[in-house]
């Protein structure tokens, strides 16, 4: 099955804006989703870049999201739980949270994928990694959902 997701600030395959990557604000950018299907015990979002020099960058890490919320407003906090439960995971910049868009040169893609679980995941926040989630989701996933936006640095502005 599919769940819609969507931005109100960039579209599937659009550029990301500037506020939400280091040359900005690096504020995560609000993500809408649609209703779950029945079955549905938690959601997880993952953010990664296919596109980095190393391979895959991952760039948030969300797990145990209520099945009944629907969106995430601009600028999620940091932290390994946050106040309606859910759980965050350690990015590839070693924190829990999100970490916008920083990439060397070229244009890169950000994918947000959305899973519907069947199951609230028993792994440790703040150390979780994006290995560790998708290992305790396997078989559990139900619905899936993908937001890709892309993103290029100016050449002003500083390397990471």
């Amino acid at each position: 099955m599919k769940i819609e997701i969507t931005s109100p600030v960039f579209k599937d395959g659009e550029m990301i804006p500037a506020k939400y990557t280091c040359d900005g604000e690096n504020v995560s950018p609000p993500l809408e989703w649609g209703a779950c299907p029945d079955g549905t015990m938690s959601l997880a979002l993952i953010c990664d870049d296919p596109d980095a020099p190393s391979g895959d960058f991952v760039h948030w890490v969300v797990y145990n999201i209520p099945a009944d919320k629907r969106e995430f407003p601009e600028a999620m906090p940091a932290g390994a739980v946050l106040e309606d439960g859910s759980k965050q995971g350690r990015t590839d910049f070693g924190t829990p949270g999100y970490g916008g868009p920083c990439p060397p040169p070229g244009i890169h893609r950000y994918y947000f994928k959305l899973y519907a679980l069947d199951i609230m995941v028993d792994i440790y926040p703040g150390a979780a990694t994006k290995q560790a989630l998708l290992k305790a989701m396997e078989w559990h996933i139900i619905a899936l959902g993908q937001l890709m936006g892309r993103y290029k640095r100016n050449s002003a502005c500083k390397a990471f």
